[in-house]
């Protein structure tokens, strides 16, 4: 969903809240005939056509998040996991999905329960659980060789490149060496139970390349990108409760920087992705909220967001019109003048249009930016 899409959300009509039923099982009872052969037809030709708008829609998402994060997933590689919460699979927000403190081995916070049997953790500080066991991964350039592998998950990565990063452009003549002996570290951690000289299925080898194989791990950035991916068309569908369980699900998977203990510039750009997607989901997390008329809450939140990001004007407009919704039109329109003087002074350019007719909006007090909840 683009920006403009997300703003027609918000100042269309009040949309429901709560998850869509499908028709041919939402019909009150008695709209049917009982036991009518011509009516069961029906209802089973209904029900089919469920199942394949479902599972359309369900390869979409998954095309559409591995895009968004340049993964490589098929859609034969990503069967039995996350389906997104739009309604296609387990919801993000169950918690079954959330940690248990005190279970498992390291952190007090136990591995989410997966597919896969080898659960990598980026959102932060690097972690592995395998088998749902947490994992000693050793120095930190053996951690840092993981990120690398990690951010490039699917794709080989050679030799060269890893002594590279893992050397900052200054590999010994013994890199090689060492890089060997982490590439081995890692396989016994990532696959304890693997038999001597059998090949590895998780940490591959491809000629002089390395590969992390995205069928055999489960990453949290992957769950996170398809957290976000459910929650934008969620609420693209008019479902905003659906979509506040997909974004809270995906932002509650941080736990700090993402790559936080890797320097290497070749995780740079992973880590960017990333950190564009969070700041995304944060304003869709607002955007939902104010959508279902919860602007009390979503004013605290923009206030800090804002300050921390002063530049990103969708993170202004929420802020200004939650503002309007809760009431105070007068701060509403200081935090959009503030916004026009700092966009003036430091950067020399004018606020979007889009804030100027927000501004205008609310000074007409446009019936239109009413929204669910009470506007004084």
């Amino acid at each position: 969903m683009d920006r403009e899409d997300r703003r027609g959300t918000l100042t269309a009509a009040p949309v429901a809240v709560g998850g869509r039923v499908p028709q041919a099982v939402a019909e009150p009872p008695g709209t049917r005939e009982s036991g009518g052969s011509a009516g069961s037809a029906q209802r089973i030709a209904e029900l089919e056509r469920e199942v394949r708008e479902l599972r359309r829609a369900n390869e979409t998402l998954k095309q559409y998040a591995s895009k968004a994060l340049e993964l490589d997933v098929s859609p034969s590689e990503r069967d039995g996991r996350f389906e997104g919460a739009a309604g296609y699979g387990q919801d993000p927000a169950d918690p079954a999905r959330r940690p248990a403190p005190g279970a498992g081995d390291g952190p007090a916070r136990a591995p989410h329960p997966t597919a896969a049997e080898v659960e990598i953790r980026v959102l932060g500080p690097i972690e592995v659980a395998v088998g749902g066991r947490w994992v000693d991964l050793g120095t930190p350039k053996q951690r840092a060789a993981l990120a690398l592998l990690v951010s490039q998950v699917g794709q080989p990565v050679s030799i060269d490149v890893l002594a590279e990063a893992l050397w900052d452009g200054r590999p010994p003549q013994s890199a090689t060496t060492s890089l060997h002996a982490y590439i081995a570290n890692l396989r016994r951690a990532l696959e304890p139970h693997r038999a001597p000289r059998a090949p590895s299925t998780v940490l591959c080898t491809r000629g002089r390349s390395y590969l992390l194989d995205s069928r055999a791990v489960e990453v949290d950035a992957h769950r996170f990108g398809e957290c976000a991916t459910a929650g934008w068309r969620a609420l693209d569908r008019g479902d905003p409760q659906r979509a506040l369980y997909a974004f809270e699900a995906g932002l509650a998977l941080w736990r700090g920087e993402a790559y936080a203990e890797v320097a290497a510039r070749h995780v740079t750009p992973a880590a960017v992705r990333l950190e564009e997607l969070r700041l995304s989901m944060i304003e869709g997390r607002c955007a939902t909220l104010i959508a279902v008329g919860n602007h009390e809450l979503a004013v605290p939140e923009l206030v800090a967001f804002t300050q921390a990001h002063p530049l990103r004007e969708y993170g202004c407009e929420l802020l200004s019109l939650a503002l309007y919704r809760a009431g105070r039109q007068a701060n509403a329109l200081s935090v959009l003048r503030d916004h026009q003087k700092t966009m003036v002074e430091d950067l020399g350019i004018s606020p979007s249009p889009a804030l100027q007719h927000l501004e205008l909006e609310i000074l007409r007090q446009a019936p239109e930016l009413r929204g669910p909840g009470r506007v004084q």
